[in-house]
């Protein structure tokens, strides 16, 4: 087994394909496919299935690819240490937020102190935020729920309840709040399922004995926001997330709030990361300076 070979099968996996994987990797793609090749004779072992033009790992593979993660990852931190001088003046600090309102003003004073590390920020919900930071996808994490045991640095951002909002026209028949029995009346828009947003507010309709119904299902939080601002029912969101937007307005649901708790969190294991632990101590600076809301 050769270094060059467990590069190109870690590539070609995670960028799904070979051709991606040259590419990335600055090589042709008969020479990446002859690396692959090789390792998968020398270990008698599958690791990619090749179906027409798409490249599926096999289990094998999947178990591999677990353990190349943690390699290249490895390698990555040993480069970081060696080039310590010069690590915040280069580089990329990869951000995946359930929303990224919560970091704006540490990412503003981030940018602000290392203007030459590139900052990129994806959104997903708490399940994909995990997901990508166990497999070395992202190097800081945005939640809605503070995850359990040791795996993880975690800072607190704030907590907030969830708040239903609508339409600025939506007829709520003058009310000014709304309870779930009300809500179970009314068609509602839901994000999907994994949505930390969505499991609170059902465990609440849970313990008040209401079973919601969902008019309309969308995939993040800006969907269900320009769904609901069309005037298709009420949509949810914690009330640090409802920002200012003139075609909606805000209902607070009555009964025991119901707290949604953001957090900064990142691998125990890759908290001294150089662009990491930056920003996680200007997260640390700024949170001493501003009380949390909730």
């Amino acid at each position: 087994m050769r270094y060059v070979q467990l590069r190109a099968f870690h590539y070609v996996a995670i960028s799904g394909g070979f051709s991606r994987a040259a590419s990335e990797l600055l090589l042709t793609q008969p020479a990446i496919s002859d690396q692959v090749r090789k390792l998968e004779e020398e270990y008698d072992t599958l690791l990619f299935n090749r179906q027409r033009k798409q490249v599926v790992l096999t289990e094998a593979g999947e178990r591999l690819l677990a353990v190349t993660r943690r390699m290249f990852e490895m390698e990555n931190q040993a480069l970081e240490l060696l080039s310590e001088s010069r690590s915040l003046r280069a580089g990329t600090l990869r951000i995946v937020a359930d929303a990224a309102h919560h970091v704006l003003h540490i990412m503003g004073e981030f940018r602000r102190r290392y203007q030459g590390v590139h900052v990129t920020v994806r959104s997903g919900n708490t399940e994909t935020v995990i997901k990508s930071l166990f497999n070395y996808e992202a190097d800081i994490g945005v939640v809605g729920e503070v995850p359990a045991g040791r795996d993880f640095e975690i800072i607190a951002l704030n907590a907030t309840p969830i708040v239903a909002f609508a339409a600025a026209d939506f007829d709520l028949g003058g009310r000014k709040s709304l309870s779930f029995a009300d809500l179970a009346t009314m068609p509602l828009v839901i994000r999907e399922r994994g949505s930390k947003t969505r499991k609170r507010l059902e465990d609440g309709a849970a313990d008040a004995g209401i079973r919601l119904k969902y008019a309309i299902e969308a995939e993040g939080r800006e969907a269900v926001r320009e769904i609901v601002a069309s005037g298709a029912g009420l949509g949810f969101v914690s009330e640090a997330e409802f920002g200012n937007d003139g075609r909606l307005m805000r209902i607070p649901i009555s009964g025991p709030p119901m707290l949604m708790e953001e957090a900064l969190v990142c691998l125990s294991e890759r908290s001294d990361a150089k662009a990491i632990r930056a920003f996680l101590g200007i997260a640390r600076e700024l949170a001493n300076r501003i009380p949390m809301s909730g």
